[in-house]
């Protein structure tokens, strides 16, 4: 750092200089990726093997924005070295205020020589690289070094930060020092170097204000990097008492449990890395307020260890539906699923029910609510002319029409102004034909009564109308897509991991019946019939998700249809109807979308 009666060199912005060791280089730029072995990751670095750069800055005060950066100082250090200081003064190219020139005693004829931020930026950024950024009051710092690499085009690194003033609001009662200034914990930790309101004198103070504060972490179980991070965040009492939970889970993907003291599940989750994603349960970025009540109750965490991800997604599903912990809220019963079928009878209509049985053969689901199930229903009748009614007709005795047939929207099957012949061909098989094939005649139907809707501007019925479509040809192509897996009796695949390896599935009709990974440099294929062996049992049934859920189906389909994914074996053709819903995809996108800017609209 230059004195104030030193004399600065504009030419170039300083180099970092080299610490006591006079044989060593200006600086060591030891990065984390040269101290990590393993698969350890920098959150897992202990701290005594951590290079922390410890960075203080002088200003002229003000936001970032309109302030400006005098004097840079950084002391980099690793397990209590020194390996390297960079100071320099930053001309800030506009005037120093007085006040800020009697706190510093940096004067404006000291910083015209001096470089400027775009000269001294590169030299910093290398400097930093790798490292940990410690400072104390950490955003002050960090928001001009941000804000001068936004104004200069400059990518902002974005290290991982420690701010010392945080630190020391968690590891030092008040009884210990009255507050968390510099100068107050430099002098309670006795610091070879006191801050002086220049940047290295306060940067060199703020080492050993880390280093005391670090001696202190151990009290607290903080060992690593990650740790002390998190440990300086604001986080609750529970998940600090609770932390303990997270140890000694696997690093592997898998389903974990959070159980309660009678053992019963509170909450299911799965991770591909089960012991880093519980351990996010106890920082400051799990802020859901549900999460804080479950982690009170919560006494062990058990982890399931699963040969990859899709496996794991799986389990937890079946988790959840087996027993509906109270803090999952997805897919908790799959039993309240429902489905729209046409009754057997001889002038059939639509009716929700919650299973399909064998004889069933025009149905459409599954739906996630009875709303949604009865908005498809709509969209159906306005294109077909099923009969609405709920009474079961005889073709025998004759029951009074309702209103419906005196506006001619129903054909009036109840008073058999209708054959059952003439009612199959006219309204039950459309239907089936659109469920089971091709849904054109429903989009047609459903387009032209929007058209009209629109040109008389009655926009909000149109809306309906749309709605309705989108129900129906979402269901339409969710039924198709599950049915052209399902109805597959077997079908064996296999994904490339990045280590090299194979993620190995065997499906059958929609359900995984075994899952394994075959390590690199291990042939699959013995893997595989492995698993075809010893893969669970599982029988045809009816419908397009006979022996699953449909959102373990969905799962399995999304893993199935991406482009990395090879199928080895499949015991009969995958495929769609040719003339499926598959191909209104993009009037399905518009229509949720259209739909889905009226709703923000609304809410405005």
């Amino acid at each position: 750092m230059a004195q104030p009666d030193s004399p600065v060199r504009p030419a170039r912005p300083p180099l970092p200089r080299s610490g006591s060791d006079p044989v060593r280089p200006g600086y060591l730029q030891g990065t984390l990726d040269g101290l990590l072995t393993g698969d350890q990751a920098p959150d897992e670095l202990p701290l005594f093997q951590t290079t922390f750069v410890v960075v203080d800055l002088e200003t002229t005060g003000g936001a970032p924005d309109g302030g400006g950066i005098t004097e840079i100082g950084a002391v980099k250090v690793r397990g209590g070295e020194e390996l390297g200081t960079l100071a320099t003064l930053v001309n800030p190219d506009q005037p120093i205020p007085p006040f800020i020139t009697v706190l510093t005693g940096i004067t404006q004829a000291m910083l015209l020589p001096a470089p400027r931020i775009a000269e001294v930026l590169p030299s910093f950024l290398e400097f930093i690289r790798g490292a940990v950024l410690v400072a104390h009051n950490a955003p002050y710092d960090v928001g001009f070094l941000k804000a001068a690499c936004a104004q200069l085009g400059q990518p902002w690194p974005n290290p991982r930060v420690l701010d010392t003033a945080a630190l020391a609001r968690r590891v030092l009662t008040r009884d210990e020092v009255p507050n968390r200034k510099l100068g107050t914990l430099a002098a309670y930790f006795r610091t070879s170097r006191q801050p002086s309101h220049r940047a290295l004198d306060d940067a060199q103070a703020t080492v050993d204000v880390l280093h005391g504060l670090i001696a202190r972490l151990g009290g607290h179980g903080v060992q690593t990097v990650g740790e002390a991070i998190e440990f300086a965040r604001a986080v609750t009492p529970t998940q600090r008492r609770k932390r303990y939970l997270a140890d000694g889970l696997p690093k592997a993907p898998g389903v974990y449990i959070f159980r309660a003291a009678d053992d019963r599940p509170l909450y299911v989750g799965t991770s591909g890395d089960i012991a880093t994603r519980v351990r996010s349960y106890f920082t400051a970025a799990e802020k859901r307020a549900r999460m804080s009540e479950m982690l009170a109750a919560a006494e062990r965490v058990e982890a399931i260890e699963c040969a990859h991800a899709l496996e794991a997604e799986v389990r937890e599903l079946r988790l959840i539906a087996a027993h509906a912990p109270p803090y999952n809220r997805r897919s908790k019963f799959p039993e309240r699923k429902v489905w729209l079928k046409l009754t057997s009878e001889p002038y059939p209509r639509l009716s929700v029910v919650r299973q399909l049985a064998p004889d069933d053969d025009a149905y459409l689901g599954p739906f996630t609510s009875r709303r949604g199930a009865e908005l498809a229903a709509a969209g159906i009748h306005d294109a077909v002319p099923l009969r609405q009614c709920t009474h079961k007709l005889s073709t025998k005795t004759v029951t009074p029409a309702c209103a419906l047939a005196e506006l001619g929207r129903c054909a009036a099957p109840c008073e058999h102004r209708i054959s059952p012949a003439e009612y199959e061909r006219t309204a039950t098989i459309p239907l089936r034909v659109a469920t089971m094939e091709d849904p054109q005649v429903v989009v047609d139907a459903l387009l032209a009564r929007i058209e009209v809707l629109a040109a008389e501007h009655r926009y909000e019925e149109a809306a309906t109308v749309r709605g309705r479509l989108t129900a129906v040809l979402r269901a339409t192509l969710r039924m198709q897509r599950l049915a052209g897996l399902t109805r597959i009796a077997e079908l064996a695949a296999a994904r490339r991991t990045e280590a090299g390896g194979w993620e190995l599935v065997v499906v059958r009709h929609g359900r995984l019946a075994g899952a394994a990974t075959a390590a690199p440099g291990v042939h699959p294929r013995p893997v595989l019939d492995l698993v075809r062996a010893t893969a669970e049992t599982v029988l045809p049934g009816h419908g397009p998700v006979p022996s699953a859920s449909a959102e373990e189906s969905e799962r399995i389909l999304a893993w199935l249809e991406r482009p990395e994914t090879r199928l080895v074996e499949v015991s009969a053709g995958w495929a769609s109807p040719v003339r499926g819903a598959a191909r209104f995809r993009d009037l399905l996108a518009k229509a949720e979308s259209a739909s889905s800017a009226q709703v923000s609209t609304e809410r405005l």
